[in-house]
């Protein structure tokens, strides 16, 4: 008998089970791949995270130092000496922070190359020439020994956090920077490191240099044939008009008397009813019934964009229900992520002339001490003093000189190596005038310049013509003027504002905060308010600096800088408060000329009517400052309003839009319809008269648009609403023309439905890392950017969330932070900021501030020691090793 089984083949299982058990196991591969990546991601991640528990003991600390973070991971920093101090400062920052420091100072040394290759050579290159690490290290060789001893402490902190971790274990950057630099290492940290952000930040607020160089574009480049005005000087002064003094306030109407800087003797407070009431009262504002390397560098390090400036004002007890001073600031910085401020608290176990700090407010990462805050008795804000501290001159160059009061005299010059990651070396020649560093040839805009100088050089002096002497040989440059390119000394003044215990001490250090200039602020537990212009502003001899200069004739130098003490400073006003929002400080019968380039003062109005308004019916708390630092109103809305009321639209929904305005409350609020409507409508009207012409105008700079429009809407016969490029005769065609096509381009973004408008999400934010963030590459941009967040205000608002014409709505400059600090409880003081305390992506703390930022949410801070215990979720102990 055959066994039948012995040849019978084993049957297959049908087609689609094994179709089935395929999938089953290749989707189980891709499963086991993707916990496994999933764990070497989260690994990788976490592995960054700082340890804020426990004890570390490190090389170079004399004593214990304790590191108490609350639930937003805020750090209250205990130590012995100031040299523990600002050494556990350097370890926390390094430990929250590390690789933003290491790219800040890469960008302010002008080696952002050796990070990511051939691509940055050009940005590194103008950063060189400026010179911005030159100077910092010209600014710590002067230092005297204390204030070095601060930053040398700090930088041994910082490596000794670096001593003890490297690569991803730094952070997660490193991971991903190591695809593509595999041989980068973080070098150790020095003091110029810290010094140089200085620098950055005075570039951030550099004030009119890009008005500057509009002005000069455009005087060069009119056509009498265009449809422009002919009459260049006409033109300018019609697109960048004086600052309207007749409605907008001064921060300082009245200079008070003080002793010189120093003396210690008591200043005067302004006596009640002065003349400060009525000059205050005189001059706020009647609100109507109605890509090159420059844009490079400050895409590294900030720019002067829509929205940079700052709110500040003080508010005396005598206005308050506490009976004693409340200070408010929210500087308005280029948006970052991580935020450009790092809150801490930093405190000597004993407070005396050993060791006098005790103190918590913002600062840098990079930078020891606190920047802006409080210390125990007087507390302090910034913001942009917007005078005028840059001038462009142009040179005429023949070979390797310039012509200089009728003789030829040598360029400076020296040659500095670019190192480029994955490429060779670039040699750099930087060339130097007495005025400054040649910065033609490194930027379009610059090198447009010197290739045509135009009508317009000289302008605000007398004009001076090119030597006749030179012949036909030689060539026309540019180069800068710009008072943070000498070594000066706000990098000592920030200790010295934060141990001051009076006006006389906060003026001291005052006049040692030279550059970035900046408007201060001062409250005290005394009672007394104050306001201090410090800065080392130019005196010019013939010209203005309103356009650029000839650097041929020495009668447009520089010929000093004014006097701290003839400098504007108020004490203890009249009308019980100062406000400052980078409006002009005072009126043009000053002595000195300090800036034709201020900030049109409608911020700065609108807090100084809602302080007067709120105070009239109640005495102001914190409440009332909070509220007023989100106040939306837009300047122009309801004169946009008003204008649109006699003019004929075509289209149902346009109609519909516009009736919108008729009921809106002028609000940027975020879930409105009509800030939506009337924000897109600005900006096609703004374009429509400006940008769209055969000889395009500016249309950067909203305050600066409001004021000129507001006028254009007063003058319906003004040219500039005819517009032959698009077919545009007239203000009622201007309008309707700019209203539909709001209309067509808010339907194309939200919808025609105007239920579902709503300002908030056009004029999202999206926070962006400054480095992978914009890297081109999704899954990397993934990781370290978020958002969209919706969010209110809008430009030249006291609420100043910054958006730019022609580039869509998304905020891009921001209030970095806010804060309300109250002097007669500073455990109730107030604080937010753009993201949270944390640069490590996925971090807890990597953004949990930004919603309540969008908000509009502040929170207490503890700074008492009892409420600083109390409020600690962790406590990490740093001791000496061995």
């Amino acid at each position: 008998m055959t066994d039948s089984t012995a040849n019978v083949t084993p049957s297959r299982p049908p087609l689609r089970v094994r179709i089935g058990r395929i999938a089953f196991l290749f989707v189980a591969a891709l499963v086991v791949v993707a916990v496994a990546a999933a764990f070497f991601v989260t690994w990788t991640i976490q592995r960054s995270f700082p340890q804020t528990d426990g004890e570390i003991a490190v090389e170079g600390l004399t004593s214990t130092v304790t590191v108490q973070r609350d639930d937003r991971g805020i750090p209250t920093i205990t130590a012995d000496s100031t040299d523990d101090l600002f050494y556990a400062e350097g370890f926390v920052h390094a430990q929250d922070r590390f690789f933003e420091m290491d790219f800040r100072r890469h960008v302010t040394s002008g080696r952002v190359a050796e990070l990511f290759g051939e691509s940055q050579a050009a940005t590194d290159a103008f950063l060189r020439t400026l010179g911005w690490r030159t100077v910092a290290e010209a600014e710590v060789a002067a230092m005297d020994e204390k204030t070095l001893g601060y930053y040398e402490a700090y930088a041994d902190g910082v490596n000794a956090y670096l001593a003890s971790r490297s690569g991803a274990e730094l952070s997660l950057e490193y991971a991903v920077l190591g695809l593509q630099n595999p041989d980068y290492e973080p070098e150790p940290w020095e003091p110029a490191d810290s010094v140089a952000w200085l620098k950055a930040m005075a570039w951030d607020l550099r004030g009119n240099i890009g008005d500057e160089v509009d002005r000069a574009l455009l005087a060069s480049e009119i056509d009498p044939e265009s449809d422009a005005p002919a009459d260049t000087t006409a033109l300018l002064e019609k697109l960048y008009p004086a600052y309207p003094f007749d409605e907008n306030p001064v921060i300082v109407p009245k200079i008070s008397t003080v002793p010189p800087v120093g003396t210690g003797a008591e200043a005067v407070s302004a006596p009640s009813g002065s003349d400060d009431d009525v000059q205050q009262a005189s001059t706020r504002v009647e609100w109507h019934e109605a890509t090159d390397v420059i844009e490079a560098a400050s895409i590294l390090v900030g720019d002067v964009g829509e929205g940079i400036g700052s709110n500040s004002w003080v508010v005396s007890g005598n206005l308050t229900e506490s009976g004693l001073p409340l200070l408010a600031n929210d500087p308005h910085l280029g948006a970052a992520l991580p935020s450009v401020w790092y809150q801490v608290q930093l405190k000597c176990s004993t407070v005396d002339e050993s060791c006098p700090f005790d103190m918590g407010g913002f600062s840098f990462s990079g930078l020891p001490g606190i920047v802006i805050g409080h210390n125990q008795t007087i507390a302090w804000g910034f913001t942009n003093l917007t005078t005028d501290v840059t001038d462009l001159y142009i040179e005429k160059i023949e070979g390797d000189q310039y012509w200089r009061d009728g003789a030829l005299v040598p360029l400076e010059e020296k040659t500095e190596t670019i190192s480029v990651a994955g490429g060779d070396d670039i040699e750099l020649s930087i060339r130097s005038t007495v005025h400054g560093p040649i910065i033609s040839g490194l930027s379009d805009d610059f090198t447009e310049i010197a290739a045509d100088p135009g009508p317009g050089l000289g302008a605000g002096g007398s004009t001076s013509s090119a030597p006749a002497t030179e012949g036909s040989e030689g060539e026309y440059a540019v180069s800068l003027r710009w008072t943070a390119l000498d070594p000066g000394t706000a990098a000592s003044a920030v200790f010295d504002l934060s141990t001051a215990q009076n006006f006389d001490e906060f003026r001291v250090a005052a006049s040692g905060f030279d550059v970035p200039a900046q408007n201060l602020i001062y409250a005290d537990t005394d009672g007394n308010i104050g306001y201090q212009a410090p800065g080392r502003l130019p005196i010019r001899g013939a010209g203005d600096g309103w356009m650029p200069q000839p650097g041929w004739d020495s009668s447009y130098d520089w010929t000093g800088y004014i006097p701290f003490d003839e400098l504007p400073v108020s004490y203890n006003p009249a009308s019980g408060y100062i406000v400052t929002a980078n409006n002009a400080i005072v009126t043009d019968d000053y002595d000195y000329f300090l800036s034709r380039d201020w900030d049109y003062g409608y911020r700065a109005g609108r807090i100084a009517e809602l302080i007067d308004r709120r105070s009239s019916v109640a005495a102001l708390t914190a409440d009332d400052m909070r509220a007023i630092q989100m106040d939306a109103e837009m300047p122009i809305g309801a004169q946009l309003a008003t204008a649109l009321d006699d003019v004929e639209v075509s289209g149902a929904g346009t109609k519909d839009a516009v009736e919108l305005l008729r009921t809106w409350d002028t609000q940027n609020s975020a879930s409105s319809a009509a800030a939506a409507y009337a924000n897109v409508l600005w900006s096609n009207l703004v374009r429509n008269i400006f940008a769209e012409r055969e000889q395009p105008l500016p249309v950067t700079n909203q305050g600066r648009l409001f004021t000129v429009v507001s006028a254009l809407l007063d003058d319906p016969s003004d040219p500039l609403w005819t517009n032959e490029s698009i077919d545009v005769d007239g203000i009622d065609e201007m309008l309707a023309l700019s209203a539909e096509e709001a209309y067509d381009e808010l339907s194309a973004l939200q919808g025609t439905d105007q239920r579902h408008w709503n300002w908030g999400d056009l004029h999202a934010i999206t926070l962006t890392s400054d480095t992978f963030g914009s890297s081109g590459i999704a899954p990397i941009e993934m990781l370290f950017n978020r958002g969209p967040f919706p969010v209110s205000g809008g430009s030249s608002v006291v609420n100043a969330t910054g958006w730019s014409i022609g580039d869509g709505y998304a905020t891009t400059t921001v209030p970095s932070m806010r804060m309300v600090i109250d002097l007669a409880d500073f455990d109730a003081s107030t604080w937010n900021h753009l993201t949270g305390a944390s640069g490590h992506a996925f971090h807890e703390h990597y953004i949990d501030q930004t919603n309540d930022w969008a908000a509009g949410i502040q929170k207490p801070w503890a700074f008492s020691t009892k409420a600083v215990a109390a409020a600690a979720v962790s406590t990490l102990v740093l001791t000496p090793k061995g």
